[in-house]
């Protein structure tokens, strides 16, 4: 389990900055270029686990950029290169400071909320008669604003977002619509994979001339929920727990091991054996999402492997 990559202390030619989320460090340089570093930290409740996933950020990063090249047509992103299995190079760009989740069925924390009787989520209102993973009569967007490291995400309207000046109304309207068009292409590419896109968040960010762009990472299953297609109905039907795609298992284990990020609680004891079994469900992951078998990158020196792709990119860019 020791061969994984936690943190990052990189020091690229032209380096300007370093921001450290709760999966990804990003490094700012000269010319607006961002090197993107997706690690294998595992964050749930927005906490980040002590121990990381092998090959969960390699993961991430390739079903990410693999999205993004299936998406383009539609919405521009800020993506540029690929130069190591871990790492993303594109553009750099002034991030909105919110999250567009949209939502086809009522999981997860939708779901958390109609059980605890609410109606009306991020301002949007929820039928009446319901069942936990039923779909919605059409997506919802439910925006929730972008938290500090160690912050909660927070959920937030449309109305708020606008009235609190967090974005404009006319950037807005593009972010509304750029999220209606990912989340539509998304259920495609996910329907010829035998899956169904549940629900998602995709982040937004604006370039030097203007223009939004999508960024972060887009149907990874850190950022969305799938079922299996197969069999949904029945389940549905007889009132079982749907088969499903996402770090939703992570959750319901720290759940069922009295963990949900709440003040006062400790992050239960993740063995070696847990971490290989969840390391094995993101395998199953890529390859039910991208519908390509998964090859296992190098692990021997991950930080030495990034940094030589890296610079190698960089100076064949210069």
């Amino acid at each position: 389990m020791s061969n994984t990559i936690i943190d990052t202390n990189f020091n690229f030619p032209g380096q300007q900055s370093v921001y450290k989320g709760k999966v990804r460090e990003v490094y700012r340089l000269e010319n607006d270029v961002l090197v993107m570093i997706a690690t294998d930290r595992l964050s749930a409740f927005d906490v980040v686990m002590p121990k990381g996933i092998p090959y969960k950020g390699q993961i991430l990063n390739q079903i990410a950029t693999k999205m993004m090249r299936d998406t383009e047509d539609l919405v521009p992103n800020w993506l540029q290169a690929t130069p190591d299995p871990n790492v993303a190079v594109g553009e750099a760009c002034e991030p909105f400071k919110v999250e567009m989740v949209i939502r086809g069925y009522m999981s997860g924390h939708a779901a958390r909320e109609y059980k605890a009787g609410k109606r009306i989520l991020c301002g949007v209102a929820m039928p009446d008669g319901m069942k936990e993973n039923d779909a919605f009569p059409a997506p919802i967007i439910t925006p929730a604003t972008k938290a500090e490291k160690g912050d909660h995400d927070e959920d937030i309207s449309r109305e708020d977002i606008l009235k609190r000046g967090i974005v404009s109304e006319e950037d807005y309207i593009i972010l509304e619509d750029y999220t209606r068009k990912l989340f539509q292409r998304g259920t495609e590419i996910a329907a010829k994979r035998g899956l169904i896109l549940v629900d998602t968040k995709y982040e937004f960010g604006k370039t030097k001339d203007g223009k939004i762009v999508l960024i972060d990472e887009i149907h990874t299953p850190d950022s969305s929920r799938y079922f299996y297609a197969e069999g949904y109905s029945e389940r549905q039907q007889r009132g079982q727990p749907q088969k499903q795609l996402s770090k939703e298992f992570v959750r319901q284990w720290l759940i069922a091991n009295g963990f949900q990020g709440l003040e006062g609680q400790e992050v239960p004891f993740m063995s070696d054996e847990y971490i290989e079994t969840v390391s094995d469900r993101y395998i199953e992951l890529y390859e039910n999402i991208t519908g390509e078998k998964f090859r296992k990158a190098d692990l021997s020196n991950i930080q030495q492997r990034i940094e030589k792709n890296v610079l190698k990119y960089l100076q064949s860019n210069s």
